[in-house]
């Protein structure tokens, strides 16, 4: 079995559209959160997103073909194109040992609303020849495969929230058993329109508020739904000893995943915890390694009622007493929720967390909820000793999935 390390990370979010910029805004805790500026919101009950704010899609593809994607492709593009660009693997690979494992939660939902009214205003025969491409949610990952000729194994995973963590993991597997030497693997979204806002809101998923320093406040008594965010997160998921063959940077080693299912519901998670805490001991397992005080963990935390307080009864049930010793913080407090993009995103934040000794606060948690009583690093950044990281992504349809990572030993 092959030993797989991160050696590249990529990322677009409403904290910034690259790792440094979004890293310092994290340290900095601010959020992304504000006004929805995309459509006009009178008559909703949401009014705030975490929006990704300047991004240029031509910086990484040419002009002709981003009239031809949709925006969450643009957005898997951008950030496997650093992700490529840090780790230098292009060029220093078999294109037939190199994967793409980059899916979405919902896919191109933005080009079906906008050849939808094409087709209601204008009739079916001025639908875009490239809306089925635009719109399905594979079209990420295959036009990275194409950019960068990686002819090896390619799976968009689509585990709606569970997406990004799926993705890393499933890449962390195959390389594991040699199916391929190195993989670009994430998740990417782009769901800011009044279809998913509405849709969303409509089935009590989103806060209401109109402040948004208390919109996304996970693990707080006060919290009342998620934010909706945007962006991508993608790393190279690379065979050890490739990368050391060419002399790659190796940012941290990822030494466990798994994934399970509640089987329970097609929105709330189980009561019982029971899919959610068997993944987390399963992860252990995986890894061989036991949960200490230097561990971090990168909750799913995503600011609604029942999530923050399950994912707290799993945290409790698979690590034991250790639970209450051990740093936990949600970024969702500062990215909004990115759907299945936030496991990429929460997987770069959980590496750069074990390279800085930061640990990364769960920003607007002021009053703690009685179910959730675990260390969740309130408020501001705390420098601790941390060897290891989890990051936790849990999915509607009950998808659980979480990686373990630690620093190259």
């Amino acid at each position: 079995m092959s030993r797989v390390v991160i050696t590249g990370m990529g990322c677009i979010s409403p904290l910034g559209n690259d790792v440094p910029t979004m890293w310092a805004s994290l340290l900095a805790g601010r959020h992304g959160i504000g006004p929805i500026t995309r459509f006009d919101t009178t008559g909703m009950k949401t009014h705030l997103a975490a929006e990704v704010k300047d991004f240029d899609p031509e910086l990484y593809q040419d002009k002709s073909d981003v009239r031809k994607t949709d925006l969450y492709a643009q957005y898997a593009m951008a950030a496997a194109c650093q992700a490529m660009a840090d780790s230098g693997l292009e060029g220093n690979i078999d294109p037939h040992r190199f994967g793409v494992y980059i899916g979405s939660g919902i896919g191109g939902i933005s080009t079906s609303i906008r050849e939808t009214e094409v087709m209601l205003t204008r009739g079916p025969n001025r639908i875009s020849p490239f809306f089925v491409p635009m719109m399905i949610a594979n079209m990420g990952s295959a036009l990275v495969a194409i950019r960068f000729g990686a002819k090896g194994p390619n799976l968009p995973v689509v585990t709606a929230c569970s997406t990004g963590t799926n993705a890393i993991g499933e890449a962390y597997r195959a390389i594991k058993v040699g199916a391929a030497d190195a993989i670009l693997a994430g998740g990417a979204e782009a769901a800011i329109n009044p279809l998913a806002i509405g849709g969303f809101s409509n089935c009590m998923a989103l806060a209401t508020t109109d402040d948004p320093d208390r919109a996304s406040i996970p693990f707080d008594k006060n919290r009342s739904g998620f934010v909706m965010g945007e962006g991508a997160g993608v790393v190279v998921v690379e065979d050890l000893e490739h990368a050391m063959r060419r002399s790659a940077p190796i940012y941290a080693e990822i030494i466990g995943y798994a994934n399970t299912c509640d089987a329970f519901h097609m929105t709330a998670p189980q009561p019982d915890a029971e899919g959610s805490t068997a993944m987390i001991k399963l992860a252990f397992e995986d890894a061989g390694v036991s949960a200490d005080d230097k561990l971090y963990i990168n909750a799913h935390g995503t600011s609604t009622p029942l999530n923050d307080k399950i994912e707290t009864m799993a945290i409790k049930q698979a690590l034991g007493e250790m639970a209450y010793h051990v740093a936990i913080s949600s970024t969702k407090s500062m990215t909004g929720h990115t759907l299945g993009a936030a496991g990429g995103i929460e997987a770069i934040t959980s590496i750069k967390v074990l390279q800085s000794g930061k640990i990364v606060p769960t920003l607007g948690l002021t009053e703690p909820d009685e179910d959730c009583d675990l260390d969740y690093v309130p408020g501001q950044v705390r420098e601790a000793d941390v060897e290891t990281a989890l990051s936790i992504s849990l999915g509607f349809g009950g998808h659980n999935a979480g990686i373990l990572m630690r620093g190259l030993k």
